[in-house]
């Protein structure tokens, strides 16, 4: 594989990292303030990539569907948080899965009916469109250099609110311990709301971005919603620098194992048989790279340590 060939292919496993990066972000902390199983997430996802294919057709305005799609995520977060999720966090993981996971069919069936069982597309803006040429003959395509831009900066500013403002506080004491900061007159269902609208927004932001690029149809959240418990998994429950790094690690091993096991198998096998194998083995490789990680810090990179 050419150098140009090999950094494009980085270029992708980060694109996809900080993607996986923005969805895996509100799950960990919903996870580690609120102690909160929540399958529905990828369902907030699909939701923010629908929203935003909608209002973007309806408008003509690309800017205006990313808006629509933050909105709709949080507004969705907040009503299925104070109607619904609060009546379960003092019950045990089993029923918080089960409630979430029929989350999942009420608005997967939901969505169908507002927008149809057809898959949606978004039209990149024209400013945002063609491709720029990189250092060392690389050509890549502009829109997802932005993804990437757009992924650092929400990692920057997650960083920065978690670190050095008062709610971030307020949630690294709610991972701490939660009665005790109630106990200081913190208002916790008003914390939990917060954490979770916040969460909402970012997991439908991502929607829109990845459905920029991909289609937007029914079920999209599935897929990269087991993604994103790899990515926490990983990086450590709680943890947003271990979701970062994570969901970069779950990026370029996906990436770079998709282009480069068949290659690698190719040397000995038949191109056919390569790229079977190749290809099987690479969908198992952030499994595997799971598993490594848990051998060796079973709470994940970044967690605590029992």
């Amino acid at each position: 594989m050419s150098g140009a060939l090999l950094a494009e292919q980085i270029l992708n496993g980060l694109q996809f990292g900080v993607m996986l990066f923005v969805m895996a972000a509100g799950l960990t902390l919903v996870f580690g303030v609120m102690g909160l199983i929540n399958l529905a997430h990828g369902s907030l996802y699909m939701l923010g990539a629908f929203a935003c294919a909608w209002v973007a057709a309806a408008t003509g305005s690309f800017a205006l569907g990313l808006a629509a799609s933050l909105a709709a995520a949080a507004v969705a977060g907040v009503l299925v948080e104070t109607l619904i999720l609060r009546r379960l966090y003092d019950r045990d993981h089993l029923d918080q899965v089960i409630a979430t996971f029929a989350l999942i069919l009420v608005f997967t069936e939901g969505t169908r009916w507002v927008f149809g069982s057809f898959p949606l597309y978004l039209d990149i803006p024209d400013a945002l469109s063609g491709t720029v040429h990189l250092p060392g003959g690389i050509t890549y395509p502009l829109f997802r250099l932005v993804i990437i831009a757009v992924g650092l900066a929400i990692a920057a500013g997650l960083f920065a609110l978690v670190k050095r403002t008062r709610l971030g506080m307020r949630i690294r004491a709610g991972e701490s311990d939660r009665e005790m900061i109630g106990a200081l007159g913190v208002d916790i269902s008003k914390l939990y709301t917060v954490v979770f609208a916040l969460g909402a927004a970012l997991a439908g932001l991502a929607g829109s971005l990845v459905g920029s690029v991909q289609s937007v149809q029914i079920g999209m959240g599935e897929p990269v919603l087991i993604l994103a418990f790899v990515v926490i998994v990983v990086g450590g429950i709680g943890s947003i620098a271990g979701a970062f790094v994570g969901a970069i690690l779950v990026g370029l091993t996906d990436t770079l194992g998709r282009v480069l096991l068949p290659q690698l198998f190719g040397l000995f096998l038949d191109p056919s048989s390569a790229t079977a194998i190749g290809a099987s083995l690479a969908s198992m490789s952030i499994y595997v790279l799971m598993a490594l990680v848990l051998v060796f810090r079973p709470t994940g990179l970044f967690g605590a340590r029992g």
